[in-house]
């Protein structure tokens, strides 16, 4: 990792007095555990783990730790850095020797694509000198996606086309909603609505066809600010309600779009965590937006090794 590259301050030293994290210094006799780096794109915020030779074992209790905001780092969910052909459940078209983000929930559950997460695993790459700034390929349980690294810290990442699979309906509270159900590589129920978006009370997951999404789905809720922008809460399947959803806001502004009549198009997404360009062409989708990388460290071994149960 460049020196200066990502912040190794004080936020850090603090999770070393509550993770045992490692501090290694020349000489240090101390050995350590995992290293982590922590990141968020448009605050929604991931714990990345390097494993560039598939050595770690990654468990969902471990996952579960490390999201943890009282008692881990905290995050959304956890990004593995490892080549494609040590991930067991790639998918074919997923060259070996490709660098793969391995996606977790919070909750310790795969999940097959994270837009906001793959912005943050390409800086990664990129800083830690795994790729060159610009234009490249990586592998996900979607499949392999398109970015491209600004020199102002955004990251663009071709979504592949969106799907749209059809209606159905969600509820939350004492209220239903209408929504078009999108497939970006993971399942969204994208719902646009008049209501003030403050007033959902979203601290609970929305009710929904089972039957229609039996693996779970993320719900969007989209508010028209104008002819060009939409505003966008997000509940998060194994994660709750999150800051951003980066295919959450590609499936907001294919909803969006029909909304107005229009199958393509572009849209600026606000959410809570800030605010994301969409583009929807016909024979694909692109997010854009700022990925940052904040802090880096060493995860404690006996903290890795109790955080399995062990």
């Amino acid at each position: 990792m460049p020196p200066g590259g990502i912040g190794q301050g004080r936020c850090v030293r603090c999770w070393a007095r509550r993770l045992s994290i490692v501090q290694l210094d020349a000489g240090s006799p101390l050995v350590q555990g995992p290293e982590f780096v922590k990141g968020h794109g448009t605050e929604n915020d991931f714990v990345v783990l390097p494993d560039p030779r598939g050595e770690l074992k990654l468990t969902e209790a471990r996952v579960r730790a490390l999201c943890d905001r009282r008692q881990g780092l905290g995050a959304d969910g956890v990004l593995r850095v490892v080549r494609a052909g040590d991930v067991s459940d790639a998918p074919a078209t997923v060259s070996e020797d490709i660098w793969f983000m391995d996606y977790r929930n919070a909750d310790g559950s795969v999940a097959e694509m994270c837009g906001n997460g793959v912005r943050v695993f390409a800086r990664y790459l990129v800083e830690a000198g795994l790729a060159r700034s610009g234009e490249f390929s990586l592998g996900t349980r979607a499949g392999v996606r398109t970015v491209i690294t600004h020199a102002d810290g955004r990251v663009s990442v071709d979504m592949g086309p969106a799907s749209v699979l059809g209606e159905s309906t969600v509820s939350a509270g004492e209220h239903t909603w209408d929504g078009i159900a999108v497939d970006l590589g993971n399942p969204h129920l994208a719902c646009v609505t008049t209501a003030e978006l403050g007033t959902l009370d979203l601290s609970t997951a929305p009710l929904y066809d089972t039957g229609f999404f039996p693996n779970g789905v993320n719900v969007e809720f989209v508010q028209r600010k104008s002819a060009e922008r939409v505003r966008m809460r997000v509940h998060e399947r194994g994660v709750g309600e999150t800051r951003s959803c980066g295919t959450g806001t590609v499936a907001a502004t294919v909803a969006a779009l029909r909304e107005d009549g229009d199958d393509t198009g572009r849209r600026i997404v606000e959410i809570p965590g800030g605010t994301v360009e969409v583009e929807i062409t016909e024979a694909t989708s692109t997010l854009t937006g700022p990925a940052e990388l904040v802090a880096r460290g060493w995860l404690g071994a006996e903290w890795w090794q109790h955080a399995d149960g062990g």
